[in-house]
């Protein structure tokens, strides 16, 4: 257990195969959640919820070929909170195209990969969005596009009129990375969300029989 968790503190997993995973362990540890390495299907055992990171998705993809754990994960994230950023967006998305690939297809949404172009296009915007308080800083590094929304997707964030913030149901992602800004409300909605869905005897506060 980290040092700012507690026995009631959500247990959340983040797939650690490639990308920018740490920097989400950083910031789940800083709210006070326990985050734990995904790296295997075994990993996923007890989570409270799960963070798909940024990375390469297709790199991803190859290392969930292994000890079939793609079918695991597609099973895995239609029934506990998940949240993916960029690449992780990408994974849960129903239809991937610039070019096709598969996908989870937990979240009804089309997304264009790299649409904001190269690495040395990443950009940091700040903008007003549905979360409360200020604008939110958002750094989009080789980010995709979302192109459309399905009728149960909520859009929190825009970026020139296309969605870089949506939630359905017990599902978030984002096309940019929070977990490189200091504004820590995106990873505060996630675990808002994951406690919202935890069972109501594991909710702190809640009593057993």
């Amino acid at each position: 257990m980290t040092a700012n968790a507690s026995p009631c503190s959500p247990l959340i997993g983040v797939l650690a195969l490639q990308g920018a995973y740490d920097a989400h362990v950083r910031t789940l540890t800083a709210l006070g959640a326990a985050p734990r390495l995904v790296r295997l299907p075994p990993d996923l055992d007890g989570l409270d919820g799960l963070v798909l990171p940024g990375g390469e998705s297709t790199t991803m993809l190859r290392f969930l070929d292994r000890n079939r754990f793609f079918d695991v994960l597609q099973t895995y994230v239609l029934s506990t909170p998940t949240f993916g950023t960029c690449a992780g967006a990408i994974l849960l998305a129903t239809h991937v195209e610039a070019p096709t690939q598969r996908s989870l297809a937990a979240l009804d949404i089309t997304v264009q990969r790299n649409a904001y172009g190269r690495q040395i296009d990443s950009s940091i915007l700040i903008a007003p969005t549905a979360l409360p308080g200020p604008p939110l800083e958002m750094v989009f590094i080789r980010a995709p596009r979302i192109s459309r929304t399905g009728p149960s997707v909520e859009t929190l964030a825009t970026r020139d009129g296309f969605p870089t913030l949506v939630r359905s149901g017990h599902i978030l992602a984002a096309t940019f990375h929070p977990e490189l800004s200091a504004d820590p409300r995106v990873h505060q909605l996630f675990l808002a969300l994951v406690r919202a869905n935890r069972p109501a005897a594991n909710r702190p506060g809640i009593a057993t029989a």
